[in-house]
């Protein structure tokens, strides 16, 4: 039987400090004011965020995504770096409603964590808040939730919810794919949001040797990556709102290449009425980046798993007529031609010419 306490006990006590908390959600919101848009009525502080339905559209529907960074957070904690994951949450889910034509609106976050300091928590809204000023999207709200005992002491996750809009009969579905079609892919800069988990298997990061050994393998410096393996990694995942914002009347099919690889994503275009096609990948059109050859070498990954298991240098991919395909590779910076859409028999794969 638990003898009652002789002190009063307090929330602080069992590892949630509400006063605390509340100080950072009035540093989210100075945050969140920098990125307001005309639509928001409401923003952080009510229970609930309110926007208006843009106006201009003759038919908009809404576009809705959520994702999460997975474990380059831990890469980030490892070295103490905790403004440009919240970054990497924004941009993915951008590039996510990019994929149907949608415009982002407005994005909401979640942080789940035990004892993560409130100036790291406040690091993390400032990655997301920087992202979405950046793009025009308002930061309406979230969640900080603190969870004592069921996340280690440091630990976190992150998560984002995003809402954009398209005209409905303007939504990229796959039905304008045609046999001849371009396959143009701009560049990812670095591992984006996948793969960390491979990556840390190889490097043996997070996995109980300490984070000294952690740190002084993620500082360690590689001639051909031009700095260290930890800045690397930690390279920000692009947005290409930018770049493809001017074509997305033109363009006929978009695969993020995230969780699966070139392969895993781009075979998500060839189904309904385009389960007749496939893309065709050039492999030697482009050269793959110096850090997933690095990755290869050093966790003796052969070349299918690789193509698996990351972009290798391809962020996202885009399926254009060949005149719009020559107007963006003149105009995205990095941009090449991959492939193209072929016709395909029902026993080949929907992704062809890359590495078993």
């Amino acid at each position: 039987m638990t003898e009652p306490r002789t002190t009063p006990l307090r929330y602080v006590d069992a590892g949630v400090d509400v006063d605390a908390a509340d100080a950072t959600v009035k540093r989210f919101a100075a945050i969140a004011a920098r990125t307001m848009r005309p639509e928001v009525i409401s923003g952080v502080g009510p229970f609930a965020g309110l926007f208006g339905v843009p106006t201009g559209y003759r038919e908009p529907a809404l576009v809705a995504s959520a994702d999460g960074v997975g474990t380059k957070i831990l890469i980030a904690t490892a070295l103490g770096r905790y403004n440009t994951v919240g970054a990497d949450l924004v941009n993915h889910c951008v590039n996510d409603i990019l994929t149907v034509g949608a415009r982002p609106l407005f994005f909401m976050d979640y942080i789940a964590t035990a004892d993560l300091s409130q100036d790291h928590r406040v690091d993390l809204v400032s990655g997301i808040g920087d992202a979405c000023a950046a793009q025009n999207v308002a930061l309406l709200g979230g969640e900080t939730a603190d969870m004592p005992d069921l996340y280690r002491s440091g630990d976190f996750d992150l998560a984002g919810f995003i809402v954009g809009v398209v005209e409905r009969d303007q939504a990229i579905d796959g039905s304008r794919l045609a046999e001849g079609d371009t396959l143009v892919a701009l560049p990812s800069g670095g591992l984006q949001t996948n793969g960390y988990s491979f990556v840390r298997e190889i490097w043996a990061l997070g996995k109980g040797l300490g984070d000294e050994h952690d740190r002084e393998a993620l500082e360690t410096v590689y001639e051909e990556l031009g700095g260290s393996l930890g800045d690397a990694l930690l390279a920000v995942h692009p947005s290409f709102l930018d770049e493809l914002g001017p074509y997305l009347g033109d363009i006929h099919g978009i695969a993020h290449i995230t969780g699966g690889g070139i392969p895993g994503n781009l075979s998500r275009l060839f189904t309904g009425d385009a389960v007749h096609l496939a893309g065709r990948i050039d492999a030697d059109s482009w050269t793959v980046p110096e850090l997933f050859q690095l990755i290869q070498r050093t966790g003796g990954v052969e070349d299918g798993e690789m193509y698996r298991a990351f972009n290798m240098g391809a962020g996202i991919i885009v399926a254009v007529d060949d005149a719009d395909a020559t107007k963006l590779i003149e105009t995205a910076p990095g941009a090449w031609r991959i492939g193209e859409i072929v016709t395909r028999e029902a026993d080949e794969p929907a992704v062809q010419g890359l590495p078993d």
